[in-house]
């Protein structure tokens, strides 16, 4: 998993000063107030659709390898924690607020929640709620969430990123772009003048207003997010 391995990449070299220059000092999976928020999260989003089975621990332990000294104790507070989801929103802001300073950290943790999620073959709208509220506790912004959850699940037909044909990180002025281009493909004399009948106008109507529905959709989902990280 990327957590892990980045986790392993950080104990082998230098950290540079400019890269998690305010965060805890030490390894994250050195640090007990880290170890305890990550278990308690993948524990509660296993019990985030109601039912909780061995594949989600089996998928934890993946990504969260404890030393078999504190096995025993992980295994305990992850079947804790796993009796309700609630309270998980502590346990997100007290990891948001340690490493707030590590947005990559927070990503990849977010990132090793997805896997728990689909341990069982599926990944339910409660999951997806779960993870969703995760990602604004740690302060990523939708277009984090959204690639996440692209790689883990493939894109949705509807998805505003996969309409515009853009990444869902892509800078504002990239998105730009590929909206007008989208909307030039699509006008109605460009479909005429590739030779389509006249029926296919409609279609290309019909895509132009899906096509401006999108960029609405991730300018107002990126305003909300600016609004919100600079509150």
């Amino acid at each position: 998993m990327t957590f892990w391995r980045n986790i392993a990449g950080l104990a082998a070299r230098r950290v540079d000063a400019a890269d998690c220059a305010a965060c805890p000092p030490g390894l994250p999976g050195q640090d007990p107030a880290f170890s305890t928020a990550v278990t308690a999260l993948g524990a509660k989003l296993a019990k985030a659709d109601g039912y909780a089975d061995h594949h989600e621990f089996a998928a934890f332990s993946e990504v969260f390898q404890a030393d078999a000294k504190a096995e025993r104790n992980v295994r305990r507070l992850y079947d804790l924690a796993g009796q309700t989801t609630h309270g998980f929103e502590s346990y997100a802001r007290r990891l948001a607020k340690r490493y707030g300073q590590c947005p990559q950290l927070l990503e990849d943790v977010l990132d090793g929640l997805f896997h728990i999620a689909g341990a069982d073959g599926v990944v339910t709208e409660q999951e997806l709620a779960y993870l969703e509220q995760v990602a604004k506790l740690f302060g990523l912004s939708p277009m984090t969430f959204q690639r996440l959850r692209a790689t883990h699940l493939g894109s949705q037909p509807d998805d505003p990123y996969v309409v515009l044909n853009v990444a869902a990180d892509a800078p504002d002025d990239a998105v730009r772009s590929a909206w007008k281009a989208a909307l030039s493909e699509a006008h109605p004399d460009r479909v005429l003048a590739r030779g389509l009948p006249a029926e296919f106008v409609d279609v290309a109507q019909a895509k132009s207003a899906a096509i401006n529905a999108a960029y609405d959709t991730i300018t107002r989902d990126r305003k909300a997010w600016a609004a919100q990280a600079s509150a």
